[in-house]
C-alpha cells in the first residue's frame, strides 16, 4: 500500500513538471517572446522593450550506490533520482532587479525565492531563502561538482539555506578581487516550521589575488575554462547561530534543547590550465556550554553535531574532456557528541559532454569509521540540464 501510494505521488509530482513546462512553452508562444534553445542554457523569454527578463531551466541527476560491508561481506544497492529540480530566474522592471526561484522535485519542497536588487554601486541586496555565504563547496551547485556528490566535510557542518537578508559588495585593490557578504536570517533552515528562537548571522570575505575566474569559475569544480593564467580564490566564514534547535543549526533533527552554535569555514580554489584544486576546513563549537543534553537520570539523550573537518581535492581535465580526479576527507567530531572519526578516500573519473550540462560521472570511495568495519561504496551518476 504504501509503495504504490509513493508511486501515484511521484506519478502525480512528473505530471505536474510536465504540465509546467508546457503552459510555459505557451506562455511564451502567446506573448511572441523568443526562445534560446541552446543547449543548458534553458528557455528564455523578454519583452521587446527589456523590462522584462525570464529564463526557465531544469536538471535531474540519475544515480547508482553500490555499498561493499567489510565486516559481513554485504552489498546493497540502490537505484534512484537523487536530484530532479526546476528553475526560474531573470530580472523584473530593471535588470538591478534580479530574482530566482529554485524547487526540488525530489523532497517536494522551496529551495530557492530569493530577490537580488543592486540598488547602488557594487552593493546588493538579496532578501528571500537561498544559501548562506558559507563554505565555497556548499555554494557550489550541485550541478557543477567534481565528484558525484559533495564532501563528508559539507554533510557534516555546512550552513544550508535560510530565510533573510543579505547585504553583498565586491571592489577591486590593485590586481585583487575583494568580495564581502553579510546575512542576517532565522536559523532554522529552509523545512523547518515551528517557533523561531533566535537568529542567525554568518559574514565572509574573499580575495582573489590575481583577479576574476573565466565564467565564474571559483564556484564550479574541474577547469572547464582552461584558465591560461593561474587564477586563485581564498575564503573566510564565520556563522554565529542564536538558539538553534536543529542538530547542526540549520539541518540535523530537531532536538529538546538549543544552543548558541558557532561555525568557521575557510577554503582556497585553484585552478590553471585544466588542474583544479579545492581544499576546505570547518570547525563547528557551542559558543558557551556543551553540545550534549543530558536525560533526568544525566545520561546521554543527544547532541548538537560539533567538531572540525578538512576536506582536499584535486583534478585533472584532459583535453578530450575526461577527468581524473582525487578527494581525502576527514571528519573528527568533538568526543563528548559520542560520534565516531571518520575518513574518506576517493578517486572520480568523469566525462563532460557538455560541461556541467551533460556529463557522466564515477567515483569510488573507501569510508573508515572509528571503531566499525571499513565500507567500500562505488557511484555512477548521469547528469543532465537544459
Amino acid at each position: 500500500m504504501k509503495k504504490q501510494l509513493k508511486l501515484e505521488n511521484i506519478n502525480k509530482q512528473i505530471k505536474t513538471y510536465l504540465l509546467l513546462i508546457l503552459s510555459i512553452m505557451v506562455f511564451g508562444v502567446s506573448a511572441q517572446n523568443s526562445a534560446k534553445d541552446v543547449f543548458g542554457k534553458g528557455v528564455v523569454f523578454g519583452n521587446k522593450d527589456s523590462s522584462f527578463y525570464m529564463k526557465f531551466s531544469s536538471r535531474l541527476q540519475s544515480r547508482f550506490d553500490g555499498t561493499f560491508n567489510s565486516d559481513d561481506s554485504s552489498y546493497t544497492k540502490k537505484y534512484r533520482f537523487r536530484r530532479a529540480r526546476f528553475k526560474f530566474d531573470g530580472f523584473a522592471f530593471t535588470p538591478k532587479l534580479v530574482y530566482k526561484i529554485e524547487y526540488d522535485l525530489v523532497n517536494s519542497q522551496m529551495l530557492d525565492a530569493v530577490l537580488k536588487w543592486n540598488f547602488a554601486g557594487n552593493f546588493k541586496l538579496w532578501v528571500g531563502q537561498t544559501k548562506l555565504p558559507g563554505n565555497r563547496e556548499r555554494v557550489i551547485s550541485s550541478q557543477k561538482l567534481q565528484f558525484v556528490d559533495r564532501s563528508l566535510l559539507n554533510s557534516r557542518f555546512n550552513i544550508d539555506r535560510d530565510e533573510g537578508i543579505q547585504l553583498r559588495h565586491h571592489f577591486n585593490a590593485g590586481d585583487w578581487l575583494i568580495r564581502e557578504a553579510f546575512s542576517i536570517s532565522k536559523g532554522e533552515g529552509r523545512i523547518y516550521k515551528g517557533e523561531n528562537f533566535g537568529n542567525d548571522y554568518t559574514a565572509r570575505i574573499e580575495f582573489l589575488p590575481f583577479g576574476k575566474f573565466a565564467g565564474k569559475g571559483d564556484y564550479f569544480s574541474a577547469d572547464l575554462k582552461r584558465e591560461p593564467d593561474p587564477k586563485l580564490a581564498l575564503g573566510i566564514s564565520y556563522d554565529y547561530n542564536n538558539n538553534a534547535i536543529k542538530s547542526g543549526g540549520q539541518l540535523g533533527r530537531v532536538l529538546s534543547e538549543t544552543r548558541d552554535l558557532e561555525s568557521v569555514f575557510v577554503d582556497m580554489m585553484y585552478k590553471h590550465n585544466g588542474l583544479s584544486v579545492m581544499v576546505e576546513y570547518a570547525n563547528k563549537k557551542v559558543a558557551n556550554g556543551s553540545p550534549v543534553i543530558f536525560n533526568t537520570d544525566g545520561n546521554l539523550l543527544e547532541s548538537f553535531y560539533t567538531g572540525s573537518a578538512v576536506n582536499a581535492q584535486m583534478g585533472y581535465l584532459f583535453k578530450n574532456n575526461w577527468e581524473v580526479s582525487g578527494r581525502f576527507t576527514t571528519v573528527s567530531p568533538q568526543a563528548e557528541t559520542l560520534n565516531n572519526d571518520l575518513r574518506q578516500y576517493t578517486i572520480g573519473l568523469s566525462r563532460y559532454i557538455v560541461g556541467h550540462n551533460l556529463k557522466i560521472q564515477s567515483d569510488f570511495s573507501v569510508l573508515k569509521e572509528a571503531s566499525k568495519a571499513d565500507k567500500k561504496i562505488i557511484r555512477l551518476q548521469l547528469e543532465l540540464a537544459f
